[in-house]
């Protein structure tokens, strides 16, 4: 360690110098500018008086990045590939479901700052949040680059299989309105509720069959919202679905 680095180290909180090095272990780089990566790992339910501000806005950032960049990979990877396939792909990778499951096997659930009573929340999609967070972090950071070196070598080399991804129907929806008619079924998709979460709008699907609600499904867009509300109805009525993941366990 340089002269300048052990300084540094010695200015550090104990608690601060815990999470630089619980960082450098899930990222494989040392973080410098810690506090955008401390607000990436704090979920709005967190109670405490000295967190200022929690991880929606670097959410934000870090979805928009994670799109583009995975956009170009996958444009890169498959040459031959219709806008349609790279859609879907695209879709599969970044979808909260996914994020959530890398999330977890990286290890961001143990070092997030969450209301650990709230049991709905460990069944929620915080998780993969808080990674999409902390990619914003990241590019905040270390620039654009080093965050193109991380999503593709960490997340997607390490936790994306893309031939499984390729090879599974994941349009919940589509799956459940084609067994609905071939049973002679009516079903629809409708709008429950929407409500406001700060500077974003919550949006509630509900599933109903004949008229009746069979699940619903929450997210901050309603197309997401809708395929989570699908996969719970296919659940329900015992539609074969695809095993799930460690994040809805």
């Amino acid at each position: 360690m340089g002269f300048l680095q052990r300084i540094f180290s010695n200015q550090l909180s104990a608690a601060d110098q815990q999470l630089a090095h619980q960082l450098e272990s899930i990222l494989g780089f040392k973080a410098e500018r810690l506090q955008f990566y401390r607000q990436a790992l704090v979920h709005k339910s967190n109670q405490q008086a000295d967190v200022a501000e929690d991880n929606e806005r670097l959410e934000f950032l870090g979805d928009a990045i994670l799109g583009a960049i995975v956009a170009e990979y996958l444009f890169k990877k498959y040459p031959y590939q219709d806008e349609g396939f790279l859609t879907e792909l695209r879709s599969k990778i970044v979808r909260r479901e996914t994020m959530n499951n890398v999330a977890m096997r990286m290890g961001l659930n143990k070092i997030m700052q969450y209301n650990q009573q709230d049991r709905v929340l460990n069944k929620s999609h915080i998780f993969g949040n808080a990674l999409e967070a902390l990619i914003g972090a990241i590019y905040l950071d270390k620039g654009y680059e080093k965050t193109r070196k991380f999503i593709i070598s960490e997340l997607i080399y390490n936790y994306i299989d893309l031939d499984t991804l390729v090879s599974t129907n994941t349009n919940y929806k589509n799956q459940l309105l084609s067994w609905a008619q071939s049973n002679n079924k009516t079903l629809t998709f409708e709008t429950i509720e929407e409500a406001n979460e700060k500077t974003r709008k919550l949006f509630t699907i509900g599933v109903m069959l004949d008229g009746e609600v069979v699940a619903t499904g929450a997210a901050y867009n309603k197309k997401e919202a809708g395929q989570v509300a699908a996969h719970k109805a296919m659940k329900i009525l015992m539609i074969n679905v695809p095993p799930a993941t460690e994040s809805e366990q």
